[in-house]
């Protein structure tokens, strides 16, 4: 084989390996998660933290909750994702009442728990289980406070400039009364700029 056949030969093994499909290995446990993330243009775990975070301080500061006799049961329904984005809702809401919970400021109702505790009451008085340790129904603690809200999100492109706002709305509805008793936004703004990557 002669010398430019076996150049060719190298060159043409080297692209295909480079063509070839690729894993990611020799992962590492980030010591921080709180560490800023910018690895992309999309909703982050860093985005979700420093939204939590303002929203739970400024609910906790709200008077319904901070001047209130004992902690309000707040009822959380739905935060809606009006993104392009495939955003995990539930994971924020879930973050956020874990910060309200541990306050001790707020008490919470799972609304996705009632269809469960309503199917469980009557199967234990549907005569299945002891007298003595069925549940019935008539005992719960009604909500004082709903908490919904939505996420919504603006992407420019100019060029290889991008630019990605986004911002989350939270709110409290007495449900006594029908009033929206707080309501709060963060906003946040990412930039980014366009880079071609080699191989």
């Amino acid at each position: 084989m002669g010398r430019y056949s076996l150049l060719f030969l190298s060159a043409t093994c080297l692209f295909m390996a480079a063509c070839g499909p690729t894993a990611f290995v020799n992962g590492n446990y980030d010591s921080d998660v709180n560490r800023t993330n910018l690895m992309n243009d999309r909703w982050s775990e860093t985005d979700m933290q420093h939204a939590v975070k303002a929203l739970v301080a400024s609910a906790l500061a709200s008077p319904d909750i901070a001047d209130a006799s004992r902690p309000p049961i707040v009822l959380v329904t739905r935060l809606q994702n009006k993104t392009s984005e495939v955003i995990d809702t539930q994971s924020i809401t879930d973050m956020i009442t874990v910060e309200l919970q541990n306050s001790g400021k707020v008490q919470f109702i799972d609304k996705s728990a009632r269809e469960d505790m309503a199917a469980e009451y009557q199967y234990e008085n549907s005569g299945t289980t002891s007298r003595t340790s069925k549940k019935s129904t008539g005992h719960q603690v009604g909500a004082d406070l709903i908490l919904d809200g939505r996420i919504d999100s603006i992407k420019q492109r100019v060029g290889n400039n991008e630019s990605i706002y986004y911002k989350i709305t939270l709110r409290m509805t007495n449900l006594s009364k029908g009033l929206i008793v707080w309501t709060d936004q963060k906003q946040i703004r990412k930039l980014f700029k366009k880079h071609y990557v080699g191989l």
